[in-house]
């Protein structure tokens, strides 16, 4: 064979090489992309009901795929990468708690990922509570994460940057949404933000004539009217009440405040003796409002006393299930008072509030 004959094979042989070896490319690319398609309009392995999946902060995609496949949710991490990348996610994943459905496709997933669409818990903070019984409440709420631990009533309001404010009666009382890995101090601050921003508003439209320096004053009588207030319409009614007697000069007069300078030695039952010890805040033995809130208000509490009922009622006394029986003067308060705390019989009263 001549070297030219030589020659020609080799090439034949090669050109037949470089085909074979395009075609076993192009099959395994196409085979490769088909297992791709199928892999992006999958669904999740996960259960019936949905699982939740947290994505702690700083995972990159790498570290996303291996997880997912490691607890058998994807096959393929490669694959699942690589849509990431043609997604342009890597950089744009939200750290926090999904719930992951068997719908949900790898892309589907990603789109939540990037758009943070986490799980929301809620935490209650009911009216009427005192700071103790909102720490205790947070302390108890399996979602947050807790920094707190036995600080000072002052380390907290420092620590959401109220150094110099008292705490009672400064966090709005509501249903909040939380993402787990919100800590105890930031919600803390948003609680505070909450009433800070909901007591200027309704401050800012109050009534003319009321007998409040500032916003804070009224936050002090809305607390006692949250404590004091049982069935919601009595709201505006006791509000006017307490104005009536700050605008006469009189003393309020009211349990919950005396309970409230107690402290701890308040067992659950007032007695005179209790009225009769002075403290900032016996309303018995002081003249107008005490130094702080007593309790949290919650915004009706905070609306009925910017806007209180009219009226000439200066007394109220309780008769039962939470309602009250509201006198104009001291002689008709007193029989009340004989009607439906003492028991006795025979006493007839004009309507409440006549």
């Amino acid at each position: 064979m001549t070297n030219k004959s030589q020659k020609s094979g080799v090439r034949t042989f090669l050109l037949r090489l470089f085909v074979m070896v395009t075609l076993v490319a192009l099959s395994v690319a196409a085979i490769t992309l088909s297992r791709y398609q199928q892999f992006e309009s999958s669904r999740l392995n996960v259960p019936a009901d949905g699982l939740i999946y947290t994505l702690p902060a700083g995972a990159s995609l790498n570290q996303l795929a291996n997880d997912l496949e490691a607890r058998k949710i994807i096959q393929h991490p490669r694959f699942f990468i690589l849509l990431g990348r043609h997604m342009e996610v890597a950089k744009r994943l939200q750290a926090g708690e999904y719930i992951l459905l068997p719908e949900m496709t790898p892309r589907a997933l990603l789109d939540e990922l990037v758009a943070g669409k986490v799980i929301h818990h809620e935490l209650t903070l009911i009216e009427g509570y005192s700071f103790r019984e909102i720490l205790q409440r947070i302390r108890e709420h399996p979602v947050l994460e807790h920094t707190l631990t036995d600080e000072s009533d002052s380390e907290i309001m420092a620590a959401i940057g109220q150094p110099d404010q008292y705490p009672e009666g400064r966090f709005l009382p509501d249903t909040y949404h939380i993402t787990r890995g919100t800590t105890d101090i930031d919600f803390l601050r948003r609680a505070y933000q909450a009433m800070e921003a909901r007591l200027q508003t309704e401050w800012e439209a109050r009534e003319e004539g009321l007998p409040f320096k500032s916003a804070d004053e009224a936050l002090i009588l809305a607390s006692i009217v949250e404590k004091e207030t049982g069935v919601a319409e009595e709201r505006p009614v006791i509000a006017g009440v307490f104005i009536r007697r700050l605008q006469k000069n009189m003393r309020l007069q009211t349990d919950p405040t005396v309970i409230y300078g107690m402290g701890t030695s308040y067992d659950g039952n007032i007695r005179k003796r209790d009225l009769l010890k002075d403290t900032p805040y016996n309303t018995y033995t002081r003249d107008g409002l005490p130094p702080t809130p007593i309790a949290m208000p919650g915004v009706d509490a905070i609306h009925a006393v910017m806007h209180p009922a009219t009226g000439k009622s200066l007394y109220f006394v309780a008769m039962g299930e939470g309602r009250h029986y509201f006198s104009n003067t001291l002689k008709q308060h007193n029989l009340a008072v004989d009607k439906f705390q003492k028991k006795k019989k025979g006493i007839t009263l004009p309507p409440s509030g006549q």
